[in-house]
Formats: C-alpha cells, sequence, structure tokens
C-alpha cells in the first residue's frame, strides 16, 4: 500500500510541474503580447502577470525539490555577480543596485 501510495504522490508532483510549467508559458505569453499591443495604463496588468510569473517560479522551483531559501541566495548572489561585472543594465539604469537593496531590506 504504501508503494501505491508513493507511486501516486510522484504521478501528483509530476502533473503539477507540467501544469506549472504550463502556467508559466501562458503569463509569459501573454506579457508578449500586452506588451506588442503597445496600449496605455497597462500597469495594473503588468503587475499581475510579472508577479504571476515570480509566484509560478517559486512554486516550480518547490515542486522541482527547491527550497525558497536557496533560490532567493542565488538570486542575491546572481544580482551580486552582476554588480561586479558592471552588467549593462546597471550602467545604464542602476536597477540591479536597487533591486539588491530592495531585497535586502526585506
Amino acid at each position: 500500500m504504501k508503494h501505491i501510495k508513493k507511486d501516486v504522490d510522484i504521478i501528483k508532483n509530476l502533473k503539477t510541474i507540467e501544469w506549472l510549467k504550463s502556467e508559466m508559458l501562458t503569463s509569459l505569453a501573454n506579457l508578449y503580447q500586452i506588451l506588442a499591443k503597445g496600449e496605455d495604463d497597462i500597469k495594473e496588468d503588468l503587475e499581475d502577470l510579472i508577479s504571476n510569473i515570480i509566484l509560478l517560479s517559486y512554486l516550480l522551483s518547490k515542486r522541482l525539490g527547491l527550497n525558497y531559501e536557496d533560490i532567493d541566495s542565488n538570486l542575491q548572489d546572481k544580482i551580486k555577480l552582476s554588480l561586479i561585472e558592471d552588467h549593462k543594465i546597471e550602467k545604464w539604469h542602476g536597477d540591479l543596485s536597487e533591486l539588491l537593496e530592495f531585497i535586502m531590506s526585506k
């Protein structure tokens, strides 16, 4: 009986991973679609889609056996490395240092 339960859990996890990937692709496609239209007053839609992509990324990472703390730590490391490497987005806009400051303040 324990073997059946484990098989069901594995299948359920795989289905969840596939669903999360599909949702992420849908959100990304919707983001591209909104940006391509070039309409005004899309701030709320953009916030909704981008926050959904971030949420789905965290949920997918959990289903893939990663933990939230490691994802956050890796994100901070990527930002710091990009700062050291003088990434263009930092040179042009200062976005990376602003993001790192925001993340570290939480």
